[in-house]
């Protein structure tokens, strides 16, 4: 799992639906929540998460897509299994690790050093733990 220190910058509700911003070391993420508690606040820290199967790897994107969350990044490193590879990116300073399939990577040519492009969902995104309740 990923993880990341944020701070929360916006909160919008509609009923019980919230979309949640946070600052990520001067990049704007946002999160789909149905359920927020009373710690949810503007201004408080907080360990975000993502899961490695929920992190898109981009090479060479041109135009708009549905994703909330785009990130700068740099390979890391390329780990092929027998079905599947582990790609460690660096973002703002935080190592985060995608799994995709081998025949991706491989098709991708992903080298360490390279620039790629990040992208996480809204509703991937997660508190794991609010730092300064």
């Amino acid at each position: 799992m990923s993880m990341m220190n944020a701070t929360i910058t916006e909160i919008q509700s509609v009923d019980s639906l919230n979309i949640v911003s946070f600052d990520f070391a001067g990049t704007t993420l946002k999160m789909m929540s149905l359920d927020l508690n009373d710690e949810m606040q503007v201004g408080r820290e907080v360990v975000l998460n993502v899961k490695p199967f929920h992190i898109t790897i981009v090479k060479e994107f041109y135009g708009d897509i549905s994703y909330s969350n785009k990130l700068n990044a740099v390979v890391q490193s390329c780990e092929n299994g027998e079905l599947l590879s582990s790609v460690k990116l660096l973002v703002n300073g935080v190592v985060f690790e995608s799994i995709i399939t081998k025949e991706l990577a491989l098709k991708m040519e992903l080298k360490a050093g390279e620039s790629v492009l990040v992208m996480i969902k809204a509703n991937d995104l997660s508190i794991q733990e609010v730092i300064n309740a």
